[in-house]
């Protein structure tokens, strides 16, 4: 399998701007540019997406860790916080609040720390990783 999405840039870094777009069209000629990654423009950053991947497989990960137990999820809701410091990516924090039937707070950090070693973006990133997690 394999999944792609396109940058167009166009300008110079500071006045320039560019447009991403996903293979499945979910980011169609998105727009990103220097304001939006380093001030308050609208539109999109290379962060902000890596944030929304790293939640969106950590928070799968999690699902298919409570599946293979058995156990009844209701929800699932993580927040993935990016840390930039001097243009390096230093870090990356998920917080997680989920509503399991049928598990203990011991059990369930446990499948939250595994998945945060194992979600396929976890072993992309060369940065600390870490967690927290609420059983609601």
């Amino acid at each position: 399998m394999k999944r792609n999405a396109t940058a167009v840039w166009k300008g110079t870094l500071k006045e320039g701007n560019g447009k991403l777009t996903t293979q499945s069209k979910v980011l169609d000629n998105t727009q990103y540019s220097f304001k939006t990654r380093f001030e308050d423009g609208i539109g999109t950053n290379p962060e902000e997406l890596v944030a929304a991947a790293h939640s969106g497989c950590f928070t799968m990960q999690i699902a298919a860790y409570l599946w293979e137990e058995n156990y009844d999820i209701e929800n699932i809701e993580t927040k993935c916080e990016i840390n930039l410091v001097d243009l390096l990516i230093v870090g990356s924090h998920l917080k997680v609040e989920a509503k399991i039937k049928g598990i203990t707070d011991e059990k369930f950090q446990e499948i939250v720390k595994k998945a945060e070693k194992n979600c396929l973006i976890s072993k992309l990133y060369n940065t600390d990783i870490t967690s927290e997690a609420t059983l609601l």
